[in-house]
């Protein structure tokens, strides 16, 4: 998609996470979310178990035999965002910094962006029935700050910045950690994913995408619609058709 504006984003290197949740207290504690409680999950140190319309920002734990992979996953503010192209208001849109944004005060609750996502992103609200997610701090961009998340991680796992600027930095990421006999990393959502195009918010990730809840190859719902909606209609017709046909042989 060609913009017009400079296109902002978060490229989070996995290799440098320790895990402390600073991202995750920063992102609730600027943007005045509610806490989800202190439930006990069963698994490793994550009590909050994935992204919500309360959690922004969720630091993933998967415990391995000789290590640990940690993620801090967020919205992927994608290039083409189904989410945006399945609101029948209005109220998700492509901000002036290339962030998928949602205007609280156009959306309906009617959930259609909930199910588009492949990745689980966006979600309702039970106190306003409305939909949720990252804004990508789009508050604080306005003022020429760095979002909450980014500025509190203590290792820079977590970096903002022009997105073009940081696949590049990525990129040359991945090549140190291969000069130094790492097999195991790889990028994830610099480039395309398969037909579904780029993301605005990548990942660095020591593992199979899988391993970090993420769809190894997404699927866009709406690729192909149209050759969907043709079979649906002819399909419809063939059976008008017979039908027609049995009425009047009897």
């Amino acid at each position: 998609m060609k913009t017009s504006y400079t296109e902002m984003g978060f490229f989070t290197d996995t290799s440098v996470c320790i895990g402390c949740k600073a991202c995750e207290v920063a992102c609730k504690q600027w943007n005045q979310l509610p806490s989800d409680g202190f439930h006990f999950t069963g698994h490793s140190y994550d009590n909050t178990s994935h992204l919500s319309a309360t959690t922004w920002r969720h630091v993933a734990f998967q415990e391995k035999d000789d290590r640990w992979l940690m993620l801090s996953d967020v919205c992927k503010h994608c290039q083409t965002a189904p989410c945006q192209q399945a609101c029948p208001t209005g109220a998700l849109i492509h901000n002036e910094f290339g962030d998928v944004y949602v205007q609280p005060d156009i959306c309906n609750g009617c959930g259609y962006c909930v199910t588009a996502c492949p990745f689980g992103v966006i979600a309702r609200a039970e106190e306003d029935g409305h939909a949720h997610k990252c804004t990508l701090c789009y508050d604080r961009q306005k003022d020429d700050l760095v979002p909450a998340c980014a500025k509190a991680c203590p290792t820079e796992s977590i970096q903002f910045g022009p997105v073009e600027e940081l696949r590049v930095r990525a990129k040359e990421r991945l090549r140190q950690l291969q000069g130094k006999g790492d097999t195991v990393s790889s990028l994830y959502g610099v480039d395309d994913l398969g037909d579904y195009g780029k993301l605005n918010a990548f990942f660095l990730i020591q593992g199979h995408p899988e391993e970090y809840n993420l769809p190894e190859k997404p699927k866009n719902p709406f690729q192909g619609m149209k050759q969907r909606y043709a079979l649906s209609l002819g399909t419809g017709a063939l059976l008008t058709a017979a039908a027609a046909w049995l009425l009047r042989k009897r």
